[in-house]
C-alpha cells in the first residue's frame, strides 16, 4: 500500500494532454487589427514614467511577447471582455506580457491562449492588476501556459476583480512576495485556481475558486530565496474543485489531489476563516507537510522547515465535500474509515509535526493547528507510517489570536 503522502498529494501525479473543455469558445481573428502588434511594441518601448497607455476595444492578434522595463507605466483597456490581446499564433517568447518595472498597473483588459504564463511581473514594486482576464480558450489542457496572473519576487502586489482560466499550474499566483492582496476575483479549470506560496504578508479575500483541481493554496518550497508565513484566506467561495490534475509531471501543483479546497503545505502562520466551502470531493481543507508531497526525497536548502504550524480554522461554513476521494488509495482510505457511502471529514491533516519542537511530548499551543469549528479532524499519522489514521477533533480545539490584515496605500 502506497503512503497516505502519496494518497494526499500524489493521486494525480501524470499529466494529461488534453482533459475536455471550459465552455470557452473558438473566436475568429480574421479581422483583428494585425498592425496592432507593432503599434504596441513601439509604446511599450518608448514609454515613459507616469505614461498612460490606452488599447482601445477590439481583438488584437500577437505573435511574440510583450515587454515592459520602464517605472510608473499603466496599460488600460476598455474592460476584459471588449479589449482582447490573443496569442494563438504566438511564435517567439515565453509570456503573453512580461514587466520588470515598478509603479505598474494593468487593468481591464484580456490575455488569451499565451503560449507559456499570461502575465508575469518579476522583481517590481506596488503592483496593480485589476479587471483582467488571463484565459486559454481551447477549454482546460496539460499544453496551456502554466500560470495565468504570475507576479513573482515583487512587493506591494494588489490583484482584484480579475479573471483566470485554463492555467496549467496556477491561475492567480504570486510567489517569493511580500505585502499580497488578492481580492474578489475568480478562478476556474486552472489546476491551482490561486496560490500564494512562499509569500510573506497576504490576503486572499472575496474570491471565487471553482473547478479547478485544488481551490486555494498556500505553499511553502524548498530552495527558493524566503520561506512564506503570515496568510488569511477569508470571505472566499471555494466550491466544487473537482477537475482531474492536468499539470506537467514533476511540477508541485501535479501532486494535488483533484477535489482539494483550500491546501496548507509546510506554511506557517495561516488563518482560514469565514469561507464557504462545499462539494470538493477529496476534502475541504487539507493541511499537509512536505513530507507528504515526495518532494523531501530532493535536495532540501538547509534550514528548511517542513512543516505546517501555527494554522488557525475558525468560523468557516462547509457542504458536501470528502465523499469521492482522487485516487485509489484515498478512495480505500475513505472506505476503510467511512464506508462506501461515507465522506472525509472536512478537515484532512496528514499528521507531521516536529518532534524537535515538542515540549514534554506535545508542541507548543503556539504551534499548534488549531480547528475553532464543530467539524471533525482526520489525522492521517503520517508519522508512523500511516499505519492508524483517526478521527482526532479533540486535539484540535484550540485558538490562536487573528493575524493582522495586508495595507497597501493604494488599495482602499
Amino acid at each position: 500500500m502506497k503512503t497516505i503522502g502519496y494518497w494526499i498529494t500524489a493521486a494525480a501525479a501524470f499529466a494529461l494532454s488534453a482533459c475536455g473543455n471550459n465552455g470557452g469558445e473558438t473566436r475568429d481573428l480574421t479581422d483583428a487589427n494585425s498592425d496592432y502588434q507593432s503599434v504596441l511594441l513601439e509604446q511599450l518601448i518608448d514609454a515613459q514614467p507616469g505614461d498612460v497607455i490606452e488599447i482601445p476595444a477590439g481583438v488584437y492578434s500577437f505573435d511574440r511577447s510583450l515587454s515592459l522595463t520602464v517605472d510608473g507605466v499603466t496599460i488600460r483597456g476598455a474592460g476584459m471582455d471588449e479589449t482582447i490581446l490573443n496569442f494563438q499564433d504566438q511564435i517567439s517568447g515565453a509570456e503573453g506580457l512580461i514587466v520588470t518595472a515598478n509603479d505598474f498597473t494593468l487593468e481591464n483588459l484580456a490575455i488569451e491562449d499565451t503560449i507559456g504564463d499570461g502575465l508575469k511581473v518579476n522583481g517590481g514594486e506596488n503592483i496593480i492588476i485589476r479587471g483582467v482576464r488571463v484565459e486559454w480558450t481551447n477549454g482546460y489542457s496539460t499544453e496551456n501556459g502554466a500560470y495565468g496572473l504570475y507576479p513573482v519576487q515583487t512587493t506591494n502586489v494588489l490583484i482584484e476583480d480579475s479573471v483566470a482560466i485554463g492555467a496549467s499550474d496556477a491561475g492567480i499566483y504570486v510567489g517569493q512576495s511580500r505585502n499580497v492582496i488578492v481580492r474578489n476575483s475568480r478562478a476556474e479549470f486552472n489546476v491551482a485556481g490561486i496560490e500564494i506560496e512562499n509569500c510573506i504578508g497576504a490576503d486572499v479575500y472575496g474570491n471565487t475558486a471553482t473547478n479547478n483541481t485544488g481551490g486555494i493554496l498556500v505553499f511553502n518550497m524548498p530552495n527558493l530565496p524566503q520561506p512564506g508565513y503570515h496568510t488569511r484566506v477569508f470571505d472566499n467561495d471555494v466550491y466544487a474543485n473537482n477537475t482531474e490534475n492536468f499539470g506537467h509531471a514533476g511540477t508541485p501543483v501535479a501532486s494535488v489531489p483533484a477535489g482539494s479546497g483550500i491546501v496548507i503545505n509546510s506554511n506557517d502562520q495561516v488563518e482560514i476563516f469565514n469561507n464557504r466551502l462545499a462539494d470538493n470531493d477529496t476534502a475541504n481543507i487539507i493541511i499537509s507537510s512536505l513530507h507528504s508531497t515526495g518532494y523531501s526525497d530532493y535536495s532540501v536548502q538547509e534550514g528548511f522547515d517542513p512543516y505546517p504550524e501555527t494554522i488557525w480554522i475558525h468560523g468557516n461554513t462547509y457542504s458536501g465535500g470528502g465523499s469521492s476521494p482522487d485516487g485509489l488509495d484515498l478512495t480505500a482510505l475513505k472506505i476503510a474509515m467511512f464506508g462506501l457511502n461515507g465522506s472525509f471529514p472536512d478537515v484532512l491533516f496528514d499528521g507531521f509535526i516536529d518532534d524537535a519542537k515538542l515540549v514534554d511530548g506535545v508542541l507548543p499551543d503556539a504551534l499548534r493547528l488549531c480547528v475553532g469549528d464543530p467539524v471533525e479532524v482526520l489525522n492521517a499519522d503520517g508519522p508512523n507510517g500511516y499505519g492508524s489514521p483517526r478521527m482526532d477533533t479533540e486535539a484540535f480545539q484550540c485558538t490562536h489570536d487573528s493575524l493582522a490584515g495586508v495595507e497597501l496605500a493604494f488599495a482602499d
